[in-house]
């Protein structure tokens, strides 16, 4: 397996989306093993996969999704963290983003040197879900997973976060047999991206024929 890369920029910077350009991305592992209906192709897999070729073939980054929820949590992460920081007594290093081959991840923050911090600023009732079940919330498994597979170290605390309640926190170490499943479906899904952006580069005209 190829070496990881550490980049020194702010997420959602510049930067960062040119560091994750065209390849998927912890965040969106889930959708990436994503199987359709009766075990068929995924149209969200499919969405995904074109929205990456079209950033490698016009060096644009496709916008994501943002809603209010999702901006408050930005402001909050950072008070998820140094709590975190106090209750565990470590210094969180925040990091920008690491890549490892065609496949990248954005982890809130690194944690000595074996383990990493990954945010979510859950709304109330989802927040008291996740403490009550005492365990990590499967939709998150792959992002999890996924940034273990990604930076090659050992655990992540996954901390869900809301002002006035108590945190929830719980560690996630690497699941080797999940980690291979995931590796290879990341291979498949890159695989078959770069068969799409050949296809689509056959339609292309060079600019010294067409004049």
């Amino acid at each position: 397996m190829s070496q990881v890369q550490i980049f020194d920029c702010e997420q959602g910077s510049p930067e960062w989306h040119a560091c994750r350009l065209g390849i998927p991305t912890a965040s969106e592992f889930s959708t990436v093993m994503a199987k359709g209906r009766d075990g068929g192709v995924s149209a969200t897999r499919t969405t995904y996969m074109l929205k990456l070729v079209g950033e490698m073939l016009t060096g644009e980054v496709q916008e994501g999704y943002s809603n209010a929820h999702m901006e408050r949590g930005k402001v909050m992460e950072a008070e998820a963290r140094d709590l975190y920081a106090m209750l565990r007594d470590v210094e969180p290093q925040q990091v920008g983003f690491m890549r490892r081959g065609e496949m990248g991840a954005s982890p809130d923050s690194l944690v000595g040197d074996t383990g990493l911090l990954e945010i979510k600023t859950k709304l109330p009732h989802l927040h008291i879900a996740a403490l009550l079940a005492g365990k990590l919330p499967a939709e998150h498994k792959a992002q999890v997973q996924g940034q273990l597979l990604v930076s090659g170290r050992e655990w992540c605390d996954f901390v869900s976060y809301w002002p006035a309640l108590p945190p929830f926190i719980v560690r996630e170490y690497r699941d080797e047999p999940y980690l291979s499943t995931l590796s290879a479906a990341i291979d498949k899904f890159n695989a078959e991206k770069a068969d799409v952006l050949a296809r689509v580069q056959s339609y292309i005209i060079p600019k010294e024929q067409a004049a």
